[in-house]
Formats: structure tokens, sequence, C-alpha cells
């Protein structure tokens, strides 16, 4: 079986890495699997970068689309809220370009795809080639333009008068965009298009959106290697990473530490209130600048892109602090699983889906669940204080929730797991009058992920 992934980055950001991870893990199951991206960041040569022609001709025409992207988005410059991430157009200076460099294969699939190619472009045409499976890595493909939408919902119909956009018109860029998607996705012939989110809640995001409603959804987390995010030594981690031996550790990481939408500030805030926990330590991992400061000690490692250092951060932490507002399935989350890290997180997008059994108000040790964190409720930093001081209230408590979380990540997230699940998936769609679950099947299909050998 060949299966081409198609994704802007292999290495930069949380959904490129997934992408790459999912590629490996197919190909230690013998899957013929290749990778083609917009932006090689690794530098591996197993990874196919995308070459757009370089003739003059082509050199205009796609700088003369530039322009004309560009443009749509300017009359917003002035109105668009400031601190909000990317907002992505449908279409892209390459049209369908890369339709070109796409070997023969059995399976398309797609991951986080913004500015690669135009939706009318490429989506019917590629489907006719080969069935497409396009992994969701955020709500971006069913809507006008946002990644995250803030709780809008405006996707559930149409969008228009965009929040993102600072903008009150009804046929502003967001919903040229969602016409436009609509448009394409109306073209995709029947059968031809499965999508897979690694969370129930981006499942449930896109079974209610206007563009993809009707459209065969399967739930199927994301994997890593278990082997690389392994529990290490927490004297030896805290001593290579500098972090005095008797500290109570926090761990937060993010690209940038200053996204509104990561939460640092309420972390910042919820530290504030924690004077009376003695020898309280902040150890972070991301970009730093505009991020409030704390009133605690606080060791910034810059942006980590070794596995093996980040396991060595994750091991050195008593706690993973995780205050995203709106999420799928965080890698981190996950990371911090398998390293064996407990999680304070809120209650928001697919992070349940992690922490299902996380603990409340003191509950779940003594129902007989096995938790592995304890939830907030979004945007409460009293809250989020009181699941921080919950996970670093009792030492035997500590060491049950280590053991647990790892047991967890062994259980729900490797590599292994999520590639044969995807296989399993490219099957059903290869399989004369196959079909692959609905989002009808969701309950069920989460049920056997627990089940179904790994």
């Amino acid at each position: 079986m060949k299966v081409v992934h198609i994704s802007s980055h292999d290495s930069f950001g949380g959904a490129a890495r997934s992408a790459t991870r999912l590629h490996e893990g197919l190909c230690e199951l013998g899957c013929d699997s290749s990778l083609l991206v917009g932006v090689r960041d690794s530098g591996e040569s197993s990874v196919k970068l995308f070459h757009p022609a370089d003739d003059n001709a082509s050199r205009l025409l796609r700088y003369a689309r530039r322009k004309n992207i560009a443009a749509s988005f300017r009359r917003y410059r002035n109105t668009r809220p400031a601190g909000l991430e990317a907002f992505s157009d449908d279409r892209s200076e390459h049209q369908a370009a890369i339709l070109e460099q796409i070997p023969d294969c059995d399976v398309i699939h797609l991951h986080w795809i913004a500015g690669l190619f135009d939706y009318r472009a490429f989506l019917p045409v590629a489907a006719r080639r080969a069935p497409i499976v396009w992994t969701l890595h955020d709500v971006n493909a069913f809507t006008g333009g946002c990644h995250y939408d803030g709780g809008c919902g405006r996707f559930a119909e149409r969008c228009g008068r965009c929040p993102q956009l600072g903008s009150s018109d009804t046929h502003d860029l967001s919903n040229a965009v969602w016409r436009r998607k609509r448009r394409a996705f109306a073209a995709v012939p029947p059968g031809r298009l499965h999508i897979a989110a690694p969370s129930r809640w981006l499942v449930r995001e896109a079974a209610h959106s206007s563009l993809l409603r009707g459209v065969p959804i399967s739930v199927i987390p994301y994997g890593l290697d278990t082997d690389a995010f392994a529990p290490r030594d927490i004297s030896l981690a805290r001593n290579i990473l500098g972090v005095p031996q008797d500290s109570r550790v926090l761990f937060f990481a993010a690209h940038w530490l200053g996204e509104p939408r990561k939460g640092f500030a309420f972390l910042a805030e919820a530290i504030s209130g924690m004077s009376d926990i003695p020898r309280l330590f902040l150890l972070s991992a991301g970009k730093c600048g505009g991020t409030p400061s704390v009133t605690i000690p606080h060791r910034n490692l810059g942006i980590v892109e070794s596995e093996h250092l980040l396991s060595l951060a994750y091991s050195a932490a008593d706690v993973f602090v995780l205050p995203t507002l709106q999420d799928n399935l965080p890698n981190t989350l996950l990371e911090s699983l398998s390293c064996g890290t407990p999680v304070a997180a809120f209650n928001v997008g697919g992070i349940p889906d992690a922490l299902g059994d996380a603990l409340g108000d003191a509950a779940g040790i003594a129902s007989g669940c096995a938790p592995v964190g304890a939830l907030a409720r979004p945007g409460d930093v009293t809250d989020l204080r009181r699941a921080i001081r919950e996970l670093l209230a009792h030492p035997g408590l500590r060491t049950t929730l280590r053991e647990n979380c790892r047991q967890r990540a062994l259980r729900d997230y490797t590599l292994k797991s999520s590639a044969r699940h995807y296989m399993t998936l490219y099957t059903g769609l290869l399989t004369p009058n196959g079909t692959a679950s609905s989002v009808e099947d969701l309950e069920c299909r989460q049920n056997q992920l627990a089940t179904i050998s790994r």
C-alpha cells in the first residue's frame, strides 16, 4: 500500500510533528509511506520537499496570486484584534501545482496544509486520483479562515461577521473563504474523502460544521514514540537542567509562551496565589517574549527540538500545567503522560479524552479510577490553582499518578497503535464497497481504542 502524506511543514509545530511521527510509524509497519512538505525544517532526506516551478512565467504568476491574496487581508489590518493566531485563506499562490509532484499512490493523506494549494483546484482532482484521508489538527478545514474559533461557532451554518477579523460584514473575507470551500467539498466525488481527528471534541466540531456535515469521520488519537518520551531519573534530569533538587517543579511548554490561547497568563496568576508552597519552581520550554513575570524562580529552556531533552524536562517536573483555552489533543499532553508526569489542565477541547479519569475536588483515587491529572474549569484561575495544589499535595499520590500516566500512554497513545488504526482506515477505503465509520460510530470507536491490540 502506497500512502503519500502532505503537510506544510515536517517539524515546525505540533501538527507537523504528528504528521512526521505517523509517517515514520507507518514505515515501521511496512507501509510504503512518503511525506511531501512545503517547508522541510528537519533536513531529513526521507522527507520530500515540494519544488515550485522556477521559470520566469511561473514565478510571475505566483507573485500575482500572492499579491491578490494579501490584498484580501489588507482591509482588516486595522480591525483585527491583537494576539490572535493565523487566519488562513483557502487559496494559495501555488494553486494545485503540488499535484504534479505527488507520486502514484493508493491514498493521499492530508495534514496541516494552509498555503500549499487552492482547495477548489486541488481537492476534486486529487480525490479522483486516490481516496483522500484528511487528519484535522485544528478547525481550519471547515471554517472561513480561523484555526481556533474561540467559541464563535459560526462555522456551524456559514461564516461571516468574523470576530477574528474584527468584521461586522456578513460578506467579509471569512464568508468568501467559506463559500469557496463549500464549492470545493461539493466537487469531491462521494466516498473519496474521509476525515480523521485525534480527539472527540474535534470530531464533534467537524460533524456539526456546515462544510463537513455528512462526510465520514473517525477519531484516531495521536501516537508518539514512548521510548523517546519515557520517564527519566528525576534527580539526574534536575541536575542536567539546573533545577534545584528539593524544589516543587511546574513545567509549561509552548512554541511561544506569549501566545494567548496557550494560557501562560493564567498560570502566572495561579502561581501568584501559591506563596504558601515552599520551594516552588517554574520550568518552561518555548520562545519567551510578551509573557507576564512570575513570582517564583523560573528557568526557560528556549525552543527545544530534542525529544530526549524534552523528556528530561517532563521528568524533572512534579506537574505539567496545560492552561490552554482551546485545543485539539496537544502533543505536550501526551508527551507528559508518556514521561510519567501528571497534568493540571483546563477542561477544554480534546484534553478530557486523555484526562478522563482526572481528579476533581479530591475525587478519583477512592473511586477506583486511575487518574492521571486534575481538570479545572476553563479560564478559572482559582480552579487551576486548586488543581495544581491537589497534584502537589501528597508525594504518595504523585507516585501513583506517575505510574498511571505512563500506563495510560502505553495503553492509548503509542505510535504503533495510531499507525495501525490508520492502516485499518486505509484498507477500508480501498476495499470494494468498503467504508470507514462515520461520526455516529464515534462513541463505540472511542471505547474500542482502549482495547484494540497495540
